[in-house]
């Protein structure tokens, strides 16, 4: 009798601790937890309602992921509870074997979505996603209502961002080092010449001794592109290199204090575009739209190299030349 007590106690014992699991971690947050409406949270319509309705229907969210987290990279701007005020009940997932979703709605047009879900490899090779092709154009319709949602009012600041891990750090690093200062420029050079030149080259153009040997050349620092790079995101790369290339994990060899002074020096590479129209000394893309203006400029930045009088010959040939092209 007094063992099947001592079972008695122990079952009751081992529910309980169950159950106080359960109601901490499940309950409780759920009755308590009442984050404010943030400026990304989305209230749907009748349509998107039913797309919702859709996703959850199909499963979507076994594959598929609606949260960005403080470690993730290159997957847009952390997601924050007050984001999901009208996700009842919530869509977040637990795996990512398809692409997180968070920042889905509006990258892509309503017909790339229809292609995608009804034969996903047309518009992504090598996709495992099954085809969604049986479901009925209402049920698509309102699917793609629903995704183009999803993060849509999500306003990412810059083309590329850091992670939010990387940008906390850097702050902490910035607190020590001035990566505006010229001195810590200089001596960010010197590392640079040390160990990235042979790839980047000497004036950072891709064109280093060893870029040669490389099937994915090294980037060219001096594009404009590169001027929309803020502290932290010079600080991401250089730490954990670049995936799909051969740049090496930098934080594995070289200290915060080292790396510091390497953001100081690259961020003094990317030249702006030109502001004048005729100088094509740095690469202007909006004007690669216009190429018969990009050929007048040329002849005439020519004729002003080698002197624009009527007596020098590099004159009449550039005309000459020129009228040939047109």
């Amino acid at each position: 009798m007094k063992s099947n007590v001592n079972y008695l106690v122990a079952a009751v014992f081992v529910a309980l601790i169950f159950f106080t699991i359960i109601y901490v971690t499940a309950i409780l947050p759920a009755t308590t937890f009442t984050p404010n409406k943030s400026d990304v949270a989305w209230e749907y319509s009748s349509s998107e309602k039913r797309g919702r309705d859709v996703y959850r229907r199909e499963g979507c969210f076994y594959c598929h992921t609606q949260f960005v987290r403080y470690q993730d990279r290159e997957m847009g701007e952390m997601v924050k509870a007050g984001d999901y005020v009208f996700e009842t009940p919530h869509l977040l997932g637990t795996e990512r074997t398809g692409p997180d979703l968070s920042n889905i709605g509006g990258k892509y047009p309503d017909a790339w979505h229809w292609a995608h879900h009804t034969n996903p490899r047309a518009v992504k090779p090598g996709s495992i996603m099954p085809s969604f092709s049986y479901l009925s154009n209402q049920d698509m319709t309102d699917l793609v209502a629903y995704l183009q949602t999803i993060g849509q009012k999500r306003v990412q600041p810059r083309w590329i961002v850091a992670p939010q891990e990387f940008r906390d750090k850097f702050h902490g690093v910035a607190e020590k080092t001035d990566v505006n200062a010229s001195s810590f420029a200089n001596a960010g050079r010197g590392i640079y010449m040390q160990n990235c030149a042979q790839c980047h080259g000497v004036t950072g153009k891709g064109n280093g001794s060893v870029s040669m040997t490389m099937q994915k050349k090294p980037a060219n620092f001096t594009r404009p592109f590169y001027a929309g790079y803020d502290d932290a995101t010079w600080y991401w790369r250089i730490s954990e290199g670049v995936p799909g290339t051969r740049m090496p994990r930098w934080a594995k060899t070289l200290s915060d204090e080292d790396m510091a002074y390497l953001v100081a020096f690259l961020k003094t590479l990317p030249k702006p575009p030109s502001a004048k129209a005729g100088d094509i000394s740095v690469t202007d893309y909006a004007a690669l739209d216009q190429p018969e203006e990009m050929n007048q400029n040329f002849w005439e930045i020519e004729a002003q190299k080698h002197g624009s009088g009527e007596s020098d010959p590099f004159t009449a040939y550039s005309e000459e030349t020129k009228g040939a092209h047109e």
